[in-house]
């Protein structure tokens, strides 16, 4: 029973879009934080000159804003996940509940 129950959800054609959109879309966020973050670690590695710049007369550094950037990015991104799954991708869990009667 548990089977046929699986294999219903799996056939499902709102499940192959569910899926489908999940997975093209957390790839292109990861895709998106990764230039972010490797980006950053690049510049740390082979341009420390430009990160080291000041920003005014203080001791505030280029880099300072930029590693804040890449923090806030990060909640950002995440902040645009957990919306589309809490709507986009709930509103098709939920059809797909209601069409195999779970």
């Amino acid at each position: 029973m548990q089977d046929d129950l699986v294999q219903k959800i799996k056939t499902n054609p709102k499940y192959q879009e569910l899926v489908a959109k999940r997975s093209r879309f957390g790839w292109w966020l990861s895709a998106m934080m990764l230039v972010v973050y490797y980006g950053y670690i690049l510049l740390i590695a082979f341009n420390k000159e430009l990160l080291n710049q000041k920003l005014g007369d203080g001791v505030m550094t280029v880099g300072m804003p930029l590693g804040l950037f890449v923090i806030l990015f990060t909640v950002v991104i995440t902040g645009i996940y957990v919306r589309r799954a809490n709507s986009e991708f709930d509103e098709l869990t939920a059809a797909i509940r209601k069409e195999v009667n779970v």
